[in-house]
């Protein structure tokens, strides 16, 4: 990618609305997040891969790395599903303080099966298993925020 599109795409970052954008295009990707400074100002950062160009001002960071290289030896967190969070809110695992947690780590788990709730605007929203399993990770402490699209839960399918 040349120098000029990078700078093109910078621009682009720091008169729109978005915060960030990534591109990947003939084995090189590149990354931009706008950052805002203590003062106030609209930092952008680069991170292409391919080639390092040099930087279009002292705002802009360049880093490499390499994307073609061989993808790395298949884990167990290849055969997990992600359990995300629809909505901003706050997670509890039981339905009320007293009561027994949805789930545990090692528990069995059916499709259906309700993990937890997120409470957000004062309203009780159940979150269901898509799939049955063995849940392998809870990723949320009790009463704790969360963002939309946080991991809660990992499950290993059956």
């Amino acid at each position: 990618m040349k120098i000029s599109e990078i700078r093109r795409l910078v621009k682009l970052v720091e008169t729109s609305g978005i915060s960030e954008l990534e591109i990947e295009e003939g084995g090189a990707r590149v990354k931009i997040i706008k950052q805002v400074s203590g003062d106030g100002l609209v930092l952008p950062q680069v991170s292409p891969s391919a080639a390092q160009p040099e930087p279009a001002s002292p705002t802009v960071q360049v880093e490499r790395q390499d994307i073609s290289a061989p993808p790395a030896a298949p884990s167990l967190a290849v055969r997990l599903v992600d359990v995300t969070s629809p909505m901003v809110g706050t997670f509890y695992r039981a339905p009320s303080p007293e009561a027994p947690s949805y789930v545990q780590v090692g528990d069995r788990i059916k499709p259906g099966q309700v993990l937890c709730i997120l409470e957000a605007m004062k309203l009780m929203n159940e979150i269901e298993a898509e799939v049955g399993g063995r849940i392998a990770e809870i990723a949320v402490e009790n009463t704790e925020p969360v963002e939309f699209g946080q991991l809660l839960f990992r499950i290993e399918p059956d």
